[in-house]
């Protein structure tokens, strides 16, 4: 495997473990419907039971709720209490079901990063979502759910995909961040 295709498949599992902490049943649901249905994707066994019509029914049903019930304020906030675990998971189970193509990746190290990226992304939603509802007295809840739905899937595309353009929107991401906060960091010098 050249080196393009091993960073290529290792950003596969970073976008779609990532993508797992927003939502975590549209990335497990690309993954199972392009494994199913196209040669994009091939998944050794365990995972490949994620390709078994009852697992997408149950998927496409569980992110049904998610979307709706995420709409919703105070219900969202008990909706992500119950997903700290299902979120790391889901993450934990895409990173080492598309890592298996790497074959230096142990498989606990894949369920550890997945389980990291997954509950990170999660801790930061969980944390920011109560401020939102507090500031847009419940308002913002339904465009920020939406957003975030939108962003895990279209997240979860590009990873499978288009793993490299992904990296240079992730490239693009931390310059534009780092140049924002260094603007800001120049304006409150001046004053």
């Amino acid at each position: 495997m050249s080196i393009v295709q091993g960073l290529a498949n290792l950003t596969t599992a970073f976008g779609l473990s990532t993508s797992a902490g927003l939502n975590a049943y549209i990335p497990l649901l690309v993954v199972a419907v392009l494994a199913r249905y196209t040669d994009l994707i091939t998944l050794r066994q365990p995972w490949d039971a994620l390709t078994s019509g009852w697992v997408i029914g149950v998927l496409v049903l569980l992110l049904l709720i998610e979307v709706l019930v995420d709409k919703i304020p105070a219900v969202d906030s008990v909706n992500d209490g119950v997903q700290t675990v299902v979120r790391p998971v889901a993450g934990a189970i895409l990173f080492a079901a598309s890592s298996n193509v790497i074959s230096d990746v142990h498989p606990v190290l894949a369920l550890i990063c997945g389980l990291l990226l997954a509950g990170g992304v999660h801790a930061v939603k969980t944390t920011t979502r109560p401020v939102v509802t507090g500031l847009t007295g419940g308002a913002g809840n339904a465009l920020v759910s939406t957003t975030e739905d939108l962003l895990a899937a279209f997240t979860s595309l590009l990873a499978v995909l288009v793993p490299v353009l992904l990296i240079v929107l992730l490239i693009l991401c931390v310059l534009i961040i780092g140049w924002w906060l260094w603007q800001r960091s120049r304006v409150r010098g001046a004053s």
